[in-house]
Formats: C-alpha cells, sequence, structure tokens
C-alpha cells in the first residue's frame, strides 16, 4: 500500500509580521474606503508572521512581470533542492529510487516545468515520469497526495516525490486595492516543501482512497486575471462559505469507506483561513483543536498555498505521531472550486530482520 512518509518543509529568510502587514498597508492604501475592513480582516486571520523570498520594501515594488518570473526561477532552482533532499532521507530513499515527479505551483511559470531541470540536477532518473500540477491552486497540495497514490497503484513499488513550491509573494500586485486583493495580501505566504509517496515500506500514512469534487458554477470563485502586469488574484466574498457543501461530501467519502468523519483520529486540512477552519469544524461536528496542525501553520507561516497540507503532515509527524492504526483525512481546497481529498490510516515500517 502507498505510504505518505514525512515531508519537510523551509522558508524564505525574509519575515514579515502581521503588525508590519497592516503598517505597509496603512501607507499603501492610505484614504481607501475599503481599507478598515481590510484591516479588520488581516487581523481577524491568526496570521502571525510570514516569510518571503525578498525584503518587504523589494517585495511591494513591482519589477514586472518578466523580472517577476525570473526571480521564481532563480528562487525555486535555489531553495527545492535542500528540501527534496531532506524528504528523501525522511523517506529512507534516494533519488534513484523515485518513479515519478509531481511538481505544484501556481506563483511563476516555467516551460519546460521545473520537474526537468530537478531531474538533471538531483540525480533522479532519465526515465523518471514528469507531472507538473500548474492551476490547481491551494488544492494541488491535496491532489498531488492523491495523483501519487493513484501512481504507485498502477505501478506496484513505485515511488514518487511530490514537490511543491509557492512563492505568493511574488503576485503581490501593488495597484489592486479591492477587499479580496488586500486580505491575499496579509494572508498569503512563501514555502517549499516536498514529501515522498512511497509504494512498498515507510513510515506514514498508508493511503487508502482518495476523492476529488467540484462545487458546480464557482469557477471564478478564486482565479487568476493574467496581464501585462502578471497573475492578479481574484477572491470572491463567498468563498469562505464553501465549507457547508464541501463539509457532506468529506462525510460521504469516510461513509463509504466505514469510517464516521467526525471520529478519526488526525485531520490535516488545507488552511486558508480561520472561517474555512471554523466552518469545517462546525459542519463536521468536531472540535477545531483536531485542526490544530492546520491552525499553527497558518499562525506561524500563513495561507502557503499548496504546501500547507504537507507542512500540517510534517507537524503530525514531529509533534504528536499517531498510534499504529490510527485513521485520518488529508483535504486541500482550491480554485475550482475544487476539494482533493484522501483517507489513510498511520502505519509504522517493520524493522528489518537481522540474519
Amino acid at each position: 500500500m502507498s505510504r505518505l512518509c514525512k515531508p519537510s518543509m523551509s522558508v524564505p529568510e525574509h519575515v514579515i509580521t502581521v503588525e508590519e502587514t497592516l503598517e505597509f498597508a496603512e501607507k499603501a492604501h492610505a484614504g481607501k474606503p475599503q481599507l478598515p475592513l481590510a484591516l479588520r480582516l488581516i487581523r481577524n486571520t491568526g496570521v502571525k508572521k510570514r516569510h518571503m523570498v525578498q525584503p518587504i520594501e523589494q517585495t511591494l515594488r513591482h519589477p514586472g512581470f518578466e523580472e517577476r518570473n525570473r526571480i521564481y526561477e532563480r528562487e525555486s532552482k535555489r531553495r527545492c533542492p535542500q528540501v527534496i533532499e531532506q524528504a528523501l532521507a525522511n523517506a529512507e530513499v534516494t533519488a534513484r529510487d523515485i518513479d515519478a515527479l509531481i511538481y505544484v505551483s501556481c506563483t511563476g511559470f516555467m516551460m519546460p516545468s521545473l520537474t526537468a531541470w530537478l531531474i538533471n540536477t538531483m540525480g533522479l532518473r532519465s526515465d523518471t515520469r514528469q507531472i507538473p500540477i500548474a492551476q490547481l491552486g491551494c488544492a494541488a497540495g491535496g491532489a498531488a497526495i492523491n495523483r501519487a497514490h493513484d501512481f504507485t497503484l498502477a505501478h506496484p513499488g513505485s515511488n514518487v516525490l511530490i514537490v511543491a513550491c509557492e512563492l505568493c509573494s511574488l503576485c503581490y500586485q501593488p495597484s489592486d486595492d479591492d477587499i479580496g486583493s488586500l486580505l491575499s495580501d496579509g494572508l498569503f505566504g512563501d514555502a517549499v516543501a516536498a514529501a515522498v509517496v512511497r509504494g512498498i515500506g515507510g513510515t506514514g500514512i498508508e493511503l487508502e482512497r482518495n476523492a476529488s469534487y467540484l462545487i458546480p458554477d464557482t469557477e471564478e470563485w478564486i482565479s487568476y486575471a493574467v496581464k501585462d502586469s502578471g497573475f492578479h488574484f481574484q477572491l470572491d466574498r463567498r468563498v469562505p462559505g464553501t465549507m457547508e457543501p464541501l463539509a457532506p461530501v468529506l462525510r460521504e467519502l469516510a461513509k463509504d469507506h466505514s469510517w464516521e468523519v467526525g471520529k478519526l483520529d488526525f485531520y490535516l486540512i488545507h488552511a486558508g483561513g480561520p472561517r474555512i477552519l471554523d466552518d469545517l469544524a462546525k459542519f463536521l461536528e468536531v472540535d477545531r483543536e483536531v485542526f490544530r496542525h492546520s491552525w499553527a501553520t497558518l499562525s506561524s507561516y500563513g495561507n502557503i498555498a499548496s504546501a500547507v497540507v504537507l507542512e500540517a503532515a510534517r507537524r503530525l509527524f514531529e509533534e504528536d505521531p499517531p498510534v499504529a492504526g490510527a485513521t485520518g483525512v488529508i483535504a486541500g481546497f482550491g480554485p475550482g472550486i475544487t476539494a482533493e481529498m484522501a483517507l489513510g490510516t498511520w502505519a509504522v515500517d517493520r524493522p528489518r530482520s537481522v540474519a
């Protein structure tokens, strides 16, 4: 059975606190009628700090789409390898053991995908399958886990490396001052995460079932407007209410697996914002504390897009690994509105016998 092994994660060295975010927002958008509401929403996100690939002064300047994308390529190549090395070590595999590479990112564009550069640079085999995922946004972390599960089922014994590189600060647009843009400016952070899904062995989450769901007629609720200046993030005010229709989907997924969604042992949920987590807890009829790893990720790093579920999983491994047989759910939400969900059981690798 496929097992999600312990992820690794890294954030850039440049830090901005919520107090600094509010100060910069007040200066940059002074006099705008929507500013007081935006500041209140940012205060209520629960985000204490975020990390960025550039100092805030550089982030606030827009050098143009071409330069932004050049920075994305440079920083992704600079930051991914060390995170990948740690993920491989966590899974007790080598680069040569990897059969497929899934790279997820929605904050920059490269063709060929960074997968080609990683294969050439990191010592992966030339026949490694490349699976770049660029347009699922925050849901892509869950999608990557699910596609890795699917791959290992189709190719028994194979190993899949997942890499999530989200440099959200490179999408900041100084001229965008609607409520959704201002809230996003105070919510999203930068991070790189990686994990291995092993087809055989390993300690971690044994993936048992996965599913995708698209809420009908919501494709414009989270989107990019692609302009000369780059990606302009668009967030509809109805997005925070999407947990009401998605909670029954999670409940049904668990029921089809003979589990009860409100009585699982661990929950690794995309931390899109505080209302997402609070509403999901309410509709699943669970204590909000069961999402503690998601809350901690949101507080420490902000919404790090597709990397959230991997970082929440890393915290599970490090802070309170479950007992063998414990049941749990992984769920990522993003543009579409799309939900990518997986059920799994905690499994511990058996020690090798000594002859």
